[in-house]
């Protein structure tokens, strides 16, 4: 009795030592949404674009990634210009990955973060830890966007549809530019052009 009462004292005592190994129930389930938050979005169109949002984040992270592979484990005599374009590409999709989750929890939703659970949600292709390539590497990168753009193509129109404006501004001026734009600088790496000599047009072009 005399312990309980001890600690019911100490309990609110304010002291410098931490308070470590602390654990407890969720303040916010995955999948839910606030109420009452003054959007003028009413709750199930939240609900809705929160989760496309989350698919849409967990495939960014995995492109994201998938980047920072390629950055890693890129080889050849292309190895100087893909290694610094593949970091360029990482950064701008860092970018990305905050303004969707940040767009999430402003919705009210609970953005999608850890590892394995982007790795359970993604549906961008599994690559093997080993390198490739540089032509599987620009391919397996491209794939990864085309999942992205046409993912951010529904998303922006059902988001208009809806009245969620501000979902379909950052879908379409954020996401689809930005991975559009990659999209151009990969693919023309993957155009057979001669690197030192132009070739000789044939005998029938030239008639």
């Amino acid at each position: 009795m005399a312990k309980k009462q001890i600690d019911a004292k100490t309990a609110n005592v304010i002291s410098a030592q931490p308070r470590l190994h602390q654990r407890a129930g969720e303040i916010q389930r995955y999948g839910t949404v606030n109420h009452l938050l003054p959007l003028e979005l009413e709750e199930p169109v939240r609900l809705e674009m929160t989760a496309q949002l989350n698919q849409l984040l967990a495939d960014t992270m995995t492109l994201r990634d998938l980047y920072k592979k390629s950055h890693w484990q890129v080889a050849g005599p292309t190895f100087y210009q893909l290694h610094l374009l593949y970091d360029k590409h990482y950064d701008e999709q860092v970018e990305l990955v905050d303004s969707i989750a940040e767009r999430i929890q402003l919705l009210g939703g609970v953005s999608i973060a850890m590892a394995a659970d982007v790795a359970e949600t993604t549906q961008i292709e599994r690559p093997p830890r080993g390198r490739e390539e540089v032509p599987v590497q620009l391919s397996r990168l491209l794939d990864a966007h085309q999942v992205i753009i046409r993912q951010a193509r529904t998303l922006a129109r059902r988001a208009s549809l809806i009245g969620d404006d501000g979902t379909n501004d950052l879908v379409v001026s954020e996401v689809l530019r930005t991975n559009e734009l990659q999209v151009w600088f990969l693919s023309e790496h993957l155009v057979n052009v001669p690197l030192i000599k132009a070739e000789e047009p044939s005998a029938a072009g030239a008639a």
